[in-house]
């Protein structure tokens, strides 16, 4: 027993990699260094766990990779020194990084204007990162064993190097197949399944239209338990005429809102041809202002962003949408990104063809709307080359993902002298970005036949993510920054993209920042869009003023 427990620390030192220990924890180490959004100290120990699985494998594979090319290695007595040079570096990043991660960590909030850390969560930090570190080891040593039996077997009709090769690429392929295959799949399916079912209940404080110009009426040709639950709440919560005398008081109407559920027809073209007979019933070709807008995942309209046109406009808006998805926009893109283009494209190209059809001077003015989700799809199906014969009047999208076709075209080839999270875009008579803090004035060339607004928050992920910042820094973190961006963050090679990605599943909650877009920036987008007749600075902030003291969006 002795004899055991004293060979145990040289077993220790003799098998363990430490460059790899390092890795590890120089990995650890950075991703509690500031990012775009606040993180609670349970989503920060998950990260830091993975970041350092992932630096730890990693580091082995080049040590992996070192021994197959047969490059010598150090033995004896200095590889023994290297092992403790590797602990001790190891305890010296580990330290350091555990006294600057409140600091680290409060750097991000106070950008955002949040409240500071506990003084107790970089501890809480590294026990649960130190313990999923330890369960993704355990996997991956599990996985190391079976690549090591595979070879075994392998080499005995092909040759060494060529079976350790073939083994590693069939563990790697059955570990994605039954990640893919039994998780991620089954994961869809049963989330799928459950945002549906949300979808259907029927809310008891969300009540059937009585007005039979409204979608969901018994008068209407879209039923009310098809909808949808977020579309019922769009109709439903539509401001009234009334509310809305408060800002316009001479000239007021019930705007028009159609929206057509994913139950509602079978085919993405018979959702836009419903939704289109749904609009002609209404009247929504009758109104001064027309709205073709694509939801987000989950089939949500952002009050911010609908209730405040139609104050702005006196109630004289329609506004079609359709729904593609139960599941939020993450899952959506991940499960079936063709819907949402699909049903997007359908509706577009429904209504714009029934639009050119009528006389210029009988038909309202034509504009198009997304956030997130919804002004990818509507940027991925907006014609805008085709149509210049007859162009609409302009679009306004919000929070555009990375990938957005339009947003990248912008950013990728903005002007030199202007920063990659504020982009301008030519003269400025076409394309004008804006965030919380402006944007929209400037030396600009006045506005063309067709206006264009993307409001982008600086600190958003899901607007900044780039696959590439991986091995690249981003650009946005060249100064000047974003004011909502922490002077404090850094760039690390692969750990920077993933807190990016993570920052992106969790971009919501601090209103403002993110991916949380509120009504004030919308009037000012919307306002510069449609230019309202005798639009002043005062007459938005008055109008801004109203919709502090209206209920959140919900």
């Amino acid at each position: 027993m002795f004899r055991t427990a004293h060979r145990l620390p040289n077993w220790i030192l003799g098998n363990l990699s430490a460059f790899s220990l390092v890795v590890a924890v120089a990995t650890f180490g950075a991703s509690l260094t500031p990012s775009l959004m606040p993180r609670d100290p349970i989503i920060q120990s998950l990260l830091s766990g993975i970041v350092a699985s992932l630096g730890y494998e990693a580091a082995l594979l080049v040590r992996t990779v070192w021994r197959y090319m047969e490059i010598p290695q150090l033995s004896g007595r200095l590889r023994r020194a290297w092992t403790i040079s590797g602990l001790l570096v190891s305890a010296a990043i580990l330290i350091y990084s555990l006294s600057k991660a409140a600091n680290w960590q409060n750097a991000t909030r106070e950008a955002v204007g949040l409240p500071p850390l506990e003084t107790g969560a970089p501890l809480f930090i590294l026990a649960v990162g130190s313990a999923v570190f330890l369960v993704l080891w355990v996997v991956f040593r599990l996985l190391g064993i079976l690549r090591r039996r595979l070879e075994a077997l392998l080499t005995r009709v092909v040759p060494e190097r060529i079976g350790i090769v073939v083994s590693i690429a069939l563990v790697g392929w059955l570990f994605w197949a039954l990640v893919d295959g039994a998780l991620i799949r089954n994961a869809f399916r049963a989330a799928d399944a459950s945002f549906m079912a949300a979808d259907l209940l029927l809310e008891p404080d969300i009540t059937k239209p009585t007005d039979p110009m409204k979608s969901g009426s018994a008068e209407s040709l879209v039923k009310w338990d098809e909808i949808g639950r977020r579309g019922r709440q769009f109709v439903a919560t539509a401001p009234t005429a009334a509310e809305i005398s408060e800002f316009s008081p001479d000239q007021t109407m019930e705007p028009v809102r159609v929206y057509v559920g994913r139950l509602s027809a079978e085919t993405a073209k018979q959702r836009a041809q419903l939704a289109l007979d749904e609009l002609i019933r209404a009247g929504g070709f009758n109104r001064s202002t027309l709205i073709v807008t694509v939801p987000t995942g989950t089939g949500w309209m952002d009050p911010g962003a609908h209730d405040t046109i139609d104050f702005m406009l006196g109630g004289d808006v329609a506004t079609v949408a359709v729904q593609y998805s139960y599941l939020t926009s993450f899952l959506a893109l991940l499960a079936h990104p063709d819907y949402g283009v699909d049903q997007a494209g359908a509706l577009f190209e429904t209504i714009y063809d029934y639009w050119t059809k009528l006389p210029k001077d009988q038909r309202p003015e034509f504009y198009v709307h997304g956030l997130s989700q919804g002004a990818f799809n509507s940027q991925a199906t907006i014609p805008l080359l085709d149509m210049l014969g007859d162009p609409i009047q302009g679009a306004m999208w919000a929070g555009s993902p990375f990938f957005s076709k339009y947003w990248a075209e912008v950013r990728d080839n903005r002007n030199p002298d202007s920063p990659d999270w504020r982009p301008t875009y030519g003269n400025g008579s076409l394309i004008r970005v804006m965030d919380q803090f402006g944007g929209l004035d400037g030396d600009y060339t006045p506005w063309g036949p067709i206006r264009i607004v993307f409001l982008n928050y600086g600190s958003d992920p899901i607007v900044n993510y780039t696959y590439d910042s991986a091995i690249f820094e981003p650009a946005w973190l060249s100064p000047p920054r974003a004011p909502d961006v922490s002077p404090d963050l850094k760039w690390f090679p692969v750990v920077t993209m993933l807190q990016l990605a993570l920052d992106s599943m969790f971009a919501l909650g601090v209103p403002r920042f993110g991916h949380d877009y509120i009504a004030p920036d919308y009037i000012d987008a919307w306002a510069a869009v449609v230019k309202p007749d005798g639009w002043t600075k005062q007459r938005a902030d008055t109008l801004k003023e109203i919709f502090e003291r209206r209920s959140p969006p919900r």
